[in-house]
């Protein structure tokens, strides 16, 4: 591509670059790429507090992206849709660190030890697996009955993820209305979760080593939604 095309790239809008990029124009893509990069690295650089990483991640994300341009359709800014795939790469990072465990199987062991060396599974707890599925039957029972115009704002922000500007934009209220209607939904939505819980409160939900209810909230609300969905 010469100067003078060069030139005309840069002067385009995001939504006008994102329409070159999806009819196969990389140049389009890459300045996309390159308004964005800094304030990308930076997010991912607060998120994971390792520079390298940081960058690693942000380019993993932006090739995804390029991968998927496709699929965006301008419901949010450019820059949201990458930022949350940014925000996604460094979670899986995190939740892959947080996996990993590691065992020197020769390391020193006492003679008198003579229990067998036992190795850590990734495989779930099965008393831990059985609260979650509990959990995830009654939160899909209560998401059922949670008025249609507090469930439609929970799924929009805690299932498709909206930022709050973009979440306000669609139901055509101001953000701190919505904002306000986010937490209603919320509080509601936990309030009918506990009524399913005893006297020992709501970690009764789970099996003793599971997580209280807060912990799995949002994570079993994304599932719950989804297969209902589905169904």
């Amino acid at each position: 591509m010469d100067s003078s095309n060069t030139r005309v790239i840069m002067r385009e809008s995001d939504a006008q670059l994102v329409d070159l990029a999806k009819q196969g124009q990389h140049e389009a893509f890459n300045e996309l790429i390159r308004r964005h990069w800094s304030r990308c690295a930076n997010v991912a650089a607060y998120i994971l507090r390792n520079r390298g990483e940081a960058e690693e991640e942000t380019q993993n994300a932006c090739w995804k992206a390029f991968q998927h341009i496709g699929n965006f359709h301008g419901e949010s800014e450019f820059s949201t849709w990458l930022m949350r795939i940014v925000e996604n790469q460094c979670l899986m990072l995190i939740r892959h660190k947080r996996r990993a465990q590691f065992v020197h199987l020769d390391s020193h062991v006492s003679e008198h030890h003579t229990q067998p060396i036992q190795l850590p599974t990734l495989d779930a707890d099965p008393e831990a697996e059985c609260g979650s599925r509990e959990v995830l039957q009654v939160l899909k029972l209560e998401m059922r009955r949670v008025p249609p115009l507090l469930r439609n704002v929970l799924m929009m922000r805690d299932v498709e993820e909206l930022p709050m500007n973009d979440l306000a934009d669609r139901l055509g209220i101001s953000v701190a209305a919505a904002k306000s209607r986010l937490q209603r939904a919320r509080s509601e939505l936990r309030k009918r979760m506990l009524r399913h819980c005893t006297s020992s409160g709501p970690s009764t939900l789970l099996s003793p080593s599971g997580a209280p209810l807060d912990a799995v909230f949002h994570q079993s609300m994304r599932n719950a939604v989804d297969r209902m969905a589905a169904q």
